[in-house]
């Protein structure tokens, strides 16, 4: 996963998020995003489409880790100190759309979800779980 300055790297500035303004940062604390600069920004090279600005819940870690991708534990070889219920990460998209299935979605903070979360959640499904109507 590309880190820091990039020449890929997209400026928060041009970014529309899925409310149709700019993009606002998602988290600093933890650093989230594709590039680890703390917007949900994508490129082409982000084939998850890390995308959604979540709001982690005890109940959706568990259920990331039970599918195969676990957020919460610690990864200090990686630099990644593991989420906890209430920190803000940029979720690939699909997952998103994944745990709303079933029943498990997190919260989501719209004006920090990046209009590429689009192509894989409805804007109505989004809605009904922001922080930020």
């Amino acid at each position: 996963m590309p880190r820091g300055d990039d020449d890929r790297m997209p400026r928060r500035g041009g970014a529309r998020n899925v409310l149709g303004g700019q993009l606002q940062i998602c988290s600093v604390a933890p650093m989230t995003g594709f590039f680890r600069n703390g917007c949900c920004h994508t490129v082409p090279q982000d084939v998850g489409s890390h995308t959604v600005c979540a709001v982690m819940t005890d109940e959706f870690l568990a259920f990331s880790k039970e599918t195969g991708n676990d957020l919460s534990t610690p990864m200090p070889e990686y630099g990644f100190e593991g989420l906890k219920a209430g920190d803000r990460w940029c979720l690939c998209a699909p997952r998103w759309q994944e745990a709303l299935a079933a029943g498990k979605a997190p919260k989501v903070a719209l004006r920090a979800t990046h209009e590429e979360a689009l192509r894989h959640c409805s804007l109505s499904d989004l809605t009904r779980h922001a922080i930020d109507p």
